[in-house]
């Protein structure tokens, strides 16, 4: 259960996600309250107003550019503050919770991002998340000009990221190369696709939280362009729960989507829903 009453997170989770700009800081706080039963209206008004506070303590639009702006913002979160991440932190759920993030100061790459870049907006930077493979990290400037565009670092403190060191991040998680498509800025629900997409991988390393990888999909599931495979899924973790019959109503909806390219595929689900509604004999 959540700190809303019956579904509220997930109600209000999907009207932002189908709004003209979607609210990304609202969308990660929902995100929290959905995983932590504290987390209440008055803790999601209390972190906006966090974020509102760092904000008001970066100067007026420094001199510089993009690189006075990145630096404002290291000096501010990374050292004043000392938001960063470690090793460690990519064992911790909280580290995928904004509300957590704001208060322990470490997380995720994406969710450190996810700071960095709503307290940089609310001081009119010009921000953006950036989704390197393996690596989120945030820009400044124009993506489409890389002679101005400077790219930093939250997880490791703000650290600016030369042409060199972006291009580490890149070949060392994917052994490919660094290209422009890359640099581009992160749209809000892409960045919320792969924060819920971080949280079903640590729930599918722990399959006693179960509950956990649940809402992370059913999430995922009120977002527009969903994967369709996000339902055999939910069908999966409803029948692993005990909910034989819901799962096994999922897995036939699944199979009903998929049968149009893939016959095979649509009679193995099919099989296994039988196999579920089968337990309850």
């Amino acid at each position: 259960m959540s700190g809303f009453e019956g579904g509220e997170a997930v109600r209000r989770f999907a009207e932002e996600v189908r709004a003209e700009r979607p609210d990304l800081a609202l969308l990660c706080l929902l995100i929290g309250a959905e995983a932590d039963a504290e987390l209440d209206e008055a803790g999601l008004d209390a972190a906006q107003i966090e974020l509102d506070r760092l904000a008001g303590q970066l100067p007026y639009r420094p001199s510089g550019g993009p690189r006075a702006w990145a630096v404002a913002l290291r000096d501010l979160l990374g050292e004043e503050y000392g938001f960063r991440g470690s090793a460690a932190d990519y064992d911790r759920l909280e580290s995928s919770l904004l509300h957590q993030v704001l208060r322990r100061r470490r997380g995720l790459p994406i969710l450190l991002s996810v700071v960095w870049v709503e307290v940089a907006r609310r001081a009119g930077a010009p921000v953006y998340g950036v989704a390197l493979p393996g690596h989120f990290v945030v820009g400044f400037g124009p993506p489409e000009d890389p002679e101005r565009q400077v790219l930093v670092d939250p997880f490791d403190g703000g650290r600016l990221l030369t042409d060199e060191d972006a291009s580490s991040l890149v070949v060392g998680a994917t052994g490919a190369p660094l290209e422009a498509s890359m640099l581009t800025p992160a749209e809000p629900l892409d960045v919320v696709v792969r924060i819920l997409n971080n949280v079903r991988a640590w729930a599918a390393a722990r399959p006693e939280r179960s509950d956990v990888a649940l809402w992370a999909v059913e999430l995922g599931l009120t977002i527009p362009s969903h994967p369709a495979r996000l339902r055999y899924e939910r069908g999966q973790l409803l029948v692993r729960r005990g909910d034989f019959l819901g799962g096994a109503a999922e897995m036939e909806e699944y199979a009903d989507l998929v049968e149009v390219v893939d016959e095979g595929a649509a009679e193995r689900v099919r099989k296994e829903a039988f196999a579920a509604r089968a337990m309850l004999n």
